[in-house]
């Protein structure tokens, strides 16, 4: 399974690839989507086409996407969360499922700590894909939301399937 990760940001909305084997994780690819334009719709544009092209290339099955949190800055919070809903609506327009992670929720399945930083988060993510070359911070970010989906995807087939063998009465 191929999974998308995504760390949105306005100026700077990171990606990362990873493929799932059974319980093993290869890094694909990662990199940063730059927002371009001098208007807020110029800019948001530029990151969907951009999230597109990251899509038509690496053709996920499925993707997942850091949830916002609300800080003091109201405005800036709005449009984070517009450079969000271009995060999730790039994969659910190719027909993909977008799973959505708190961030703390990301930490704590990658570092083991909800109140990781994001050196710890990044070095992690090396220990995770080893031999990857991080692009970005954003983009260690970004895998290490893929690695959480791969892991909560992971565990969500295993109880299925207990779950499946429990209503057959094995």
């Amino acid at each position: 399974m191929r999974v998308l990760g995504i760390d949105p940001g306005l100026r700077n909305l990171g990606w990362g690839v990873i493929d799932m084997q059974g319980s093993r994780l290869n890094h694909v690819g990662n990199g940063t989507c730059r927002s371009v334009g001098a208007t807020l719709p110029e800019r948001l544009l530029s990151l969907h086409e951009q999230l597109s092209a990251v899509l038509a290339r690496f053709a996920p099955d499925t993707a997942a996407v850091e949830q916002t949190f609300v800080n003091k800055d109201g405005a800036a919070t709005l449009k984070l969360g517009q450079a969000r809903g271009i995060a999730v609506l790039v994969p659910a327009q190719a027909g993909l499922s977008v799973g959505e992670y708190a961030p703390n929720t990301v930490k704590k399945t990658v570092v083991g700590v909800g109140h990781a930083d994001k050196d710890q988060v990044a070095h992690m993510v090396k220990i995770q894909l080893p031999g990857v070359a991080l692009h970005s911070a954003d983009a260690a970010d970004a895998l290490a939301i893929a690695i959480c989906h791969a892991h909560h995807w992971s565990s969500k087939r295993v109880v299925a399937a207990g779950s499946a063998r429990v209503e057959m009465g094995a």
